[in-house]
């Protein structure tokens, strides 16, 4: 189903602030809406049912376990990092220059609808999504495990060739924030809290999939995920006036970012939960804001993938814009499919099943 816009080992201390909260909380003060995006299709509905949850509270993993739990699903132990790579003060030191470089903007070419301010109690109207079904869920993972790659990066590569078009230089390379679990390295004041860092990936034109692949894991590797974490941290001792400077000038991340694309994994493969207030296709997006302004997410429940993409308000507050993408995504991701499998599906026979 595609649709628009919807109606309605070491372990790192235990502390008792949230570093990561302040960050969000000062984004808030200048106006923007934190709301980490979470949307359950129910059954036999066509239109999701939105939830937020401030991503000052938590993060998407954690969001979505505190989504599950609060309607009776059991849920012990959450996924824990899947990369090994230790906490290092050396990665924080490598990392400043990116913090001070001269930060460039990609610009956009003219999309449908007028823009508007953000406000922090209004989420971004502009918003598409799609659930897949079992069998295109499976085929989907079945080729990424077979060439070698992750579904992570299959989708982020098609991703960033779905928006090209609406680009004002459409070969340009894209900077995108990949969130980093860190459960089971950090421990905070409960599970769903703040447990996540970040990648910054950029993506040329002219890449494959297994290009975007390693150059994930090759920041991975260098522990570009603890050197954030550690740069999250100096808010603790930033006052709010110079972190609502740094944030105004895009100094809190280590680049600009045209948009923020993270996956929250698989959930109950098995279908251990059946309460009926979890059952359907669940979606999920990160929130957008001024340094970062197309958010697009994903997460596999009960072997269902759902994507969304939404826009910050202030690039466009039409669903034409992220419909758009999405179709594009989607083109991209089953003619990807349909080279690879024995059996393919094509794009428009995929469709017309929605």
């Amino acid at each position: 189903m595609l649709g628009g816009q919807s109606k309605t080992n070491g372990v790192v201390p235990k502390t008792n602030s949230d570093a990561i909260s302040k960050w969000f909380a000062t984004a808030e003060e200048l106006g923007e809406f934190v709301g980490i995006r979470f949307g359950r299709i129910a059954p036999g509905a066509s239109e999701p049912e939105w939830i937020f949850l401030s991503h000052s509270e938590v993060d998407g993993i954690g969001g979505f376990a505190q989504i599950l739990r609060g309607r009776g699903a059991e849920l012990e132990r959450l996924q824990p990092i899947q990369h090994f790579s230790k906490p290092s003060a050396v990665g924080l030191l490598r990392s400043l220059p990116k913090y001070l470089s001269l930060r460039r903007r990609i610009k956009w070419g003219p999309l449908e609808g007028a823009p508007r301010p953000s406000t922090k109690t209004e989420p971004p109207p502009a918003v598409a999504w799609h659930v897949f079904d079992e069998f295109e869920t499976t085929q989907i993972r079945r080729v990424c495990r077979k060439a070698n790659y992750t579904v992570n990066s299959f989708l982020l590569k098609h991703l960033t060739k779905a928006v090209r078009p609406f680009l004002e230089d459409h070969s340009s390379i894209l900077p995108w924030m990949v969130p980093v679990n860190l459960r089971g390295r950090v421990t905070r004041e409960t599970d769903v809290s703040n447990h996540s860092s970040y990648v910054s990936v950029k993506v040329c034109s002219y890449e494959s999939v297994h290009d975007v692949h390693r150059k994930i894991y090759a920041a991975l590797a260098s522990g570009e995920h603890w050197a954030n974490w550690d740069a999250y941290k100096t808010g603790n001792i930033i006052p709010m006036s110079l972190r609502k400077l740094m944030v105004r000038a895009d100094r809190a991340t280590a680049q600009w970012n045209l948009g923020g694309f993270s996956n929250l994994g698989v959930w109950d493969s098995e279908k251990k939960i059946t309460q009926a207030g979890c059952l359907g296709g669940w979606l999920f997006a990160p929130p957008v804001l001024r340094c970062s302004m197309l958010g697009a997410g994903c997460v596999t429940f009960q072997n269902r993938l759902g994507l969304v993409v939404q826009a910050h308000p202030e690039l466009t507050t039409s669903a034409a814009a992220p419909r758009a993408w999405m179709v594009n995504w989607m083109k991209e991701i089953l003619t990807d499919l349909d080279s690879a499998l024995a059996e393919p599906m094509h794009f428009e026979t995929a469709m017309m099943r929605k």
